[in-house]
């Protein structure tokens, strides 16, 4: 199995992430959780897709009822996650509010608009995915 540290980028299969790495990116993920929860997220969880792809270590989902809160909870999310020093790599969608990316390498955040999230249904996607919450 090839695994990701922090940055999400694959290594080498066999090389093993450390611990602390593990811990580091289920602490990015709470932070996110958390920050999308101040805001009134719905469906807040996080998909351990470390066992499940290369793209990250855990992806992050939360809804919101409209675009506005959809952009709020991102905007919080953000300024939650540079004050615990994470580095936003990308955002996707956020002027139309209705599925909007955040990667910050071993996570990536996905809010939606609750209409997009039924729609594109990630966690059945992701099936195999253990999901944890806070």
């Amino acid at each position: 199995m090839t695994t990701t540290p922090r940055g999400g980028r694959p290594l080498p299969a066999g090389t093993k992430v450390s611990a602390a790495e593990e811990e580091k990116a289920w602490a990015m993920a709470r932070v996110a959780m958390g920050a999308a929860q101040d805001r009134k997220a719905r469906d807040v969880l996080a998909l351990d897709m470390r066992q499940v792809s290369l793209v990250a270590d855990y992806f992050v989902l939360a809804s919101g009822t409209m675009v506005v809160q959809t952009q709020a909870v991102a905007r919080h999310i953000m300024e939650k996650m540079h004050e615990a020093g994470y580095r936003l790599l990308r955002r996707e969608g956020y002027d139309r509010g209705l599925w909007i990316l955040l990667d910050y390498g071993a996570v990536v955040v996905h809010i939606f608009r609750e209409e997009e999230r039924r729609f594109y249904d990630l966690e059945r996607l992701w099936g195999d995915a253990e999901v944890r919450t806070l």
